[in-house]
Formats: structure tokens, sequence, C-alpha cells
């Protein structure tokens, strides 16, 4: 019968090859464990770099983050028209409140000389006074004072009370007004935040290529806008667009305006003479032309007079996109002038180039 001995920290039973094998196995584990150690910090802890993107999509999110500045841009020169319209109510109650609190200074002044003209009669009714008065002319007399002096400052009375009701209406509508600005202020400097956090992400974008790349990127937007502009033109939509023959003398002067300004830089909330936001430029124009527009892109669109497309004419304002956030004014021959947005200058650019929401005729 075959035996098997007790090896050197064996089991019973194991022989002195089972337990050499155990010990190589388990050296070749601990020294895998101890590799695996000092191998985990590198992999553990290591700052995988992103996947290389495409100047597709760089072009996409640059673009996609100017259009919400845009819009925050839209929203920013919103609250701060509604802000200066508060401050002009405002001004106007204080004015208003001003001379009624003038009146009711005079009416006070007026109550106190009807109370002096009394104590110095003496404060004797007047019923007494005529009473005792030495003729029936002098009687007469007096009770037709008495009436007269009692109407007078009855009136003068309710002149007080009523002048005192509307000093307290004014005092509640500035009050209303006040909490009303407060509150343009503040979405004004929502607005604010929005704007300047989509531009710092844009522009931190644009920062992180190479100036190959950015020229690339540049080349890239150009070719997008010429393809949007070729297929705009060869829709129906612009079938029969008319030249720039048809243009009024106020479109003219409004088109001569906005072209001079050209090659000036894009400055969200601008309004010129050296920097203009895309309202702003239109804005601008037109007060030169001698008419008054809405301040944003979507008052204008909202209140201004709308056209078929095929029907504008220069001096036209094009309103893009859905949330018409964004203004140029038509020059003729398929054309329009812009301020395009941050990093960009005042310029002539293809009218279908961007999505057309519609436009609108301010003379």
């Amino acid at each position: 019968m075959r035996r098997y001995g007790r090896g050197a920290g064996g089991r019973p039973g194991d022989g002195a090859g089972a337990v050499a094998g155990r010990y190589v196995i388990t050296t070749t584990a601990l020294l895998c464990v101890a590799a695996g150690v000092v191998a985990a910090p590198g992999v553990a802890y290591a700052d995988p770099q992103p996947p290389p993107r495409s100047l597709e999509d760089v072009h996409k999110e640059v673009e996609s983050l100017y259009r919400k500045a845009e819009a925050a841009t839209d929203a920013y020169n919103a609250a701060d028209e509604a802000r200066r319209e508060q401050e002009k109510s405002i001004l106007g109650i204080a004015r208003s409140a001003a001379a009624a609190q003038e009146r009711m200074n005079r009416l006070k002044d007026q109550a106190g000389a009807l109370a002096r003209a009394q104590y110095r009669d003496g404060g004797m009714p007047p019923q007494a006074r005529l009473f005792l008065s030495s003729s029936p002319e002098t009687f007469l007399d007096g009770i037709s004072l008495t009436h007269k002096g009692q109407a007078a400052t009855r009136g003068v009375m309710a002149q007080v009370a009523a002048t005192q009701k509307t000093l307290d209406g004014y005092a509640k509508a500035a009050s209303e007004r006040w909490k009303t600005l407060d509150g343009e202020r503040k979405k004004k400097e929502n607005a604010k935040k929005e704007i300047e956090t989509k531009l710092s992400a844009a522009q931190a974008l644009e920062s992180r290529l190479e100036a190959k790349e950015r020229e690339r990127l540049k080349q890239l937007e150009e070719e997008r806008a010429r393809q949007a502009q070729n297929k705009w033109l060869a829709s129906d939509a612009v079938k029969g667009l008319k030249g720039s023959g048809a243009a009024t003398a106020d479109g003219k002067r409004a088109v001569a305006f906005a072209t001079a300004q050209m090659g000036k830089n894009y400055v969200w909330g601008a309004e010129g003479p050296d920097t203009y936001d895309c309202s702003g430029l239109t804005l601008k124009a037109w007060a030169a032309a001698g008419r008054a527009i809405p301040r944003t892109s979507q008052e204008q669109w909202r209140q201004l007079p709308k056209v078929d497309v095929k029907d504008m004419r220069p001096g036209d304002l094009i309103i893009y996109f859905a949330d018409a956030s964004h203004v140029a004014m038509y020059v003729g021959d398929g054309a329009m002038v812009h301020a395009p947005r941050p990093g960009r200058q005042v310029t002539i650019a293809g009218a279908g180039s961007m999505p057309i929401l519609g436009v609108v005729r301010p003379g």
C-alpha cells in the first residue's frame, strides 16, 4: 500500500510536489496583486481625454450658444425698455403728486383763513349774530353772507378731501410702479447673466481650436449660409421677388444708414453709434428715416405690419428663427444687412441664409 507523508506546511496526505506546486501558484498570485496595486493609481486616477470632436459638431454647438445668447439679449433689451418706461411713468406720477400737494397746501391755507375769520367773530354762532342785528337789511345781508360762507367752507373741505384722495392714489400708483420697475431690473440682470454664460461657453469652445481650425470654422459657417441662401433663392417663396426700385424714400434712408454701419462690431444691448446688436441697428436705421419702431426683434415682429416675403422691398425688416430672436434689413436683390453676433461685424449677407419667420414693414 502506498503511503503519503506530511510535508512541511502540508496537509496530511500531501506530497512534496503538491506543496511546491501550491507555493508557485500562491507566489504568482501575490506578484500579480502587487503589480496591480502598483499599476492601480495610474488606471484609477488617469484623466481620460475626451474623444476628438468634429468641426461640424463644434460649429453646431457654437451656433447654438450664440443663438441662445441672442435670445437672452432680446429679453435684456425688452427689460431695459420696460425699465425706462417705468422710470418715465414714476417721474410723471411724481410731478402730478407735487402739483396735487401744492393744491392741497393752498386749500389748507384757505381753510385756515376761514377758521381765523370765525375766531375773530368771537365764536358766536351765525344765527345768534343775525338775531342781534340792528336792522332788517343787515339781517338779510347777514343771512346771505352766512350761506355763502358756509358754502365756501363746505367747498374747501370737499376739495381738500378730493385732493387727499388724489394724493393717496398717486402714492399707490408710484408704489406699484416701483415694484414693476424692480421686477424689470431683476429680469434684465438675469438676462445679462445668461448672455454672459452663453458667450463665455461659446468663446471657450472657439479658443480651444487652433488658428487653422478657427479659420475652417468660419469657412464652414459661410458655406452653410451660402447653401441656405441658394436653397431659399430656388424656392417658391421668392418667385417674383421685387427689386430695389420698389423702395420708398424712407426705406432708402433707412437702408443708407444701415449699410453705412458696415464693419462696426456687434455688441449685445448696443444701439450705436459705434457698436450695435441686431435690433439696435434696425431701430437706429429707421430712426434716421424719421420713424420710431420697437426696440427688440420680437416686438418689431409683434407690432409692425407683416408683408409676404415675395412682396418685401428695401427697408423692410426680416425676422429670423421661430422665437423672432434675430432681425435684419432687406436691401434688395435677395440680400440683407445685419449685425450677426458677437465676434462679427455689421455686414451684408444673403436674406435666406437663416430660417425666415416673416417680414415686417415699418413704413
